[in-house]
């Protein structure tokens, strides 16, 4: 039988995405790197960054997929992809995880692994890139609302703006 915490991880991911996406698409490749300072990344990084965090700890570490991460290259790109490579990019990726974690088994989600140098069983690595790729969501949601302000026009939860 199917873990619930897993089906319920596996959709909020593609929650995710389609929030990221619907950000991607009102900006330009030009703003999609835009930085406001050295210390800070940009939406391209944040995808790239995603999209490593979610291979090394879903694809690879539970998915049994070959994956060398290269994460210091996901913070010092610039300008090295397109959004429509990005976004097509991020989509495959969580797809990919989506599929690994619908058919991860109560073992599976025991099991030990060494990720990042840290000791985890497969439950907590779901449940660490899932909330990971969130945070991450939420800084490109803020980064786009700060770029083109009202202008926007993005509202994830129209039912509760009156309440």
């Amino acid at each position: 039988m199917e873990e619930p915490v897993c089906t319920i991880n596996a959709e909020l991911l593609g929650g995710y995405l389609r929030r990221i996406v619907a950000c991607v698409e009102r900006l330009s490749d030009e703003q999609i790197w835009w930085r406001p300072n050295s210390v800070t990344n940009s939406i391209g990084n944040n995808i790239l960054h995603v999209d490593g965090n979610l291979s090394q700890w879903i694809l690879a570490a539970l998915g049994g997929a070959p994956y060398q991460r290269h994460r210091s290259e996901e913070f010092s790109a610039a300008g090295t992809h397109t959004k429509k490579q990005l976004l097509s990019d991020l989509g495959i990726v969580i797809e990919r995880c989506q599929a690994t974690i619908r058919g991860l088994s109560q073992e599976d989600l025991k099991k030990r692994h060494i990720i990042q140098g840290s000791d985890v069983d497969g439950l907590y690595a779901v449940i660490h890139a899932v909330e990971h790729a969130s945070y991450h969501a939420g800084q490109i949601i803020h980064i786009t609302k700060e770029l083109l302000g009202p202008q926007a026009e993005i509202e994830f939860f129209p039912q509760h703006r009156n309440e």
